[in-house]
């Protein structure tokens, strides 16, 4: 281990000790040639592998250059060990601060996590992948200021946990599944662990739950089965997109950053870039469910199967049939509504909602009405406007999604208290 005052590089005096974590120890220290105060990393590395890895990815990291991103000033070989010459940042970890405070309001959680999804996509524009996204490496300053660190360096030292696949980079508690599973992280990964973080930040405990065995906790978190939030709520929505289990499932860092920007600022969720990814993965539920859907897909089929018989008289319908009266517009709804339930636990059960236009127009706003049954309750509802009186329920399109084109489609999502029926939905639209 370095002493006080040693001096690396040539250039970077130590002056004190900052702390310890297992990625190495961080001191503050002084640019000599500069005459700045710096943070100065020596990271823990055994081997000239290991060595040339941990520089390799300090230079990467080094080419990122944003206001929400500790900043890489350089990297150097000391003593035969990899050394990061970090910006030196006054600040508190997220995680000290949750140790201290438990849970944040979701207000503060949306700040910070628009903060650091901000330089996390800055990084992936760069084609660089942080990998261990979470709490211990967000850092808050005393003026609000989020940063995160130690960018690409759980790869760099082989920081993990060892499974039957290898070496996992990152903390099991905060791994996206397909990570635990042993593949490699993209960028896809970055979300969920950051995903998982504010998780961790609202909730008081990461997605997975805790476990002291950590291959136990791998396992679990392969599975991909989140213990859903209950305390995000104008979060909720977006969390539950980037914690799908599937990485094409999952928005984007750049969109991820724009919902939070939304919520922290009070306004209304941007549209998903694709509609499929509003919830997590779906669960498989019963038999009967999916025959019972399968049989109202069949019918509808049925439905516009007769209406194009009836349409017909032996010739071309174009050519013979004169157009619909407004009589008969009228007479046929404009748009059908889809419940599928995608998710369940005890107590509640999670559901997705698909709006889709029937009529050869585009439809302008739209209304589902149906009604609750056993005492249940809406107590989450995304991508829609709610208005629940007694046991009727009303939702309403957002703003973004009003509009559907001729044979298109739009979701809203829900959390629902009571057992995973399926109610009866009617669709309107003026």
């Amino acid at each position: 281990m370095a002493d006080e005052g040693e001096l690396i590089a040539d250039r970077y005096r130590l002056v004190s000790h900052v702390g310890r974590g297992s990625m190495g120890i961080v001191w503050q220290a002084r640019d000599e040639r500069l005459d700045r105060v710096v943070a100065v990393k020596q990271l823990v590395a055994d081997g000239g592998t290991a060595v040339r890895q941990a520089l390799r990815e300090g230079r990467l990291a080094a080419r990122l250059k944003h206001p929400h991103a500790i900043a890489v000033h350089d990297v150097v070989e000391h003593g035969g060990k990899p050394w990061l010459v970090l910006e030196f940042l006054p600040s508190r970890s997220l995680s000290a601060i949750l140790a201290e405070r438990g849970t944040l309001p979701p207000e503060a959680v949306a700040t910070i996590g628009g903060q650091v999804a901000s330089a996390l996509a800055a990084a992936h524009a760069e084609g660089i992948v942080h990998r261990d996204v979470k709490p211990g490496n967000v850092l808050i300053a005393a003026d609000g200021t989020a940063k995160i660190a130690d960018f690409g360096i759980a790869r760099a030292l082989g920081e993990g946990t060892a499974t039957g696949a290898g070496m996992i980079a990152g903390t099991p508690a905060f791994l996206a599944p397909e990570v635990a599973a042993g593949e490699d992280a993209g960028f896809a990964a970055d979300v969920f662990s950051l995903g998982a973080t504010l998780y961790t930040a609202l909730e008081g405990a990461p997605p997975f739950g805790t476990d002291d065995n950590p291959l136990a906790l791998v396992r679990k978190v392969a599975q991909g089965r989140i213990d859903p939030p209950r305390r995000s709520g104008p979060l909720t929505g977006i969390l539950l997109r980037v914690l799908r289990a599937g990485p094409a499932e999952r928005p984007s860092m750049a969109e991820f950053h724009e919902a939070l920007q939304a919520i922290a600022a009070g306004r209304t969720l941007p549209p998903p870039r694709d509609p499929t990814l509003l919830l997590p993965r779906r669960r498989e539920f019963p038999r009967r469910t999916v025959l019972a859907g399968a049989g109202a897909a069949c019918l509808v089929a049925a439905g516009v199967l007769i209406g194009t018989t009836l349409g017909r008289d032996g010739g071309d319908a174009a050519a013979t049939t004169p157009p619909p009266t407004a009589t008969t517009l009228r007479a046929v709804p404009r748009c059908q509504a889809e419940y599928r339930i995608t998710n369940a636990w005890p107590g509640a059960h999670q559901a997705e909602v698909t709006v889709r236009n029937t009529d050869q127009r585009a439809i302008t706003g739209w209304t589902v009405t149906w009604t609750l049954t056993g005492g249940q309750q809406v107590g989450n509802l995304w991508n829609g406007s709610l208005n629940q009186q007694g046991t009727s329920v009303t939702v309403s399109n957002a703003d973004w999604n009003a509009i559907v084109k001729p044979g298109g489609s739009t979701t809203f999502g829900l959390i629902t208290s009571g057992d995973p029926v399926q109610p009866r939905l009617t669709c309107t639209s003026p």
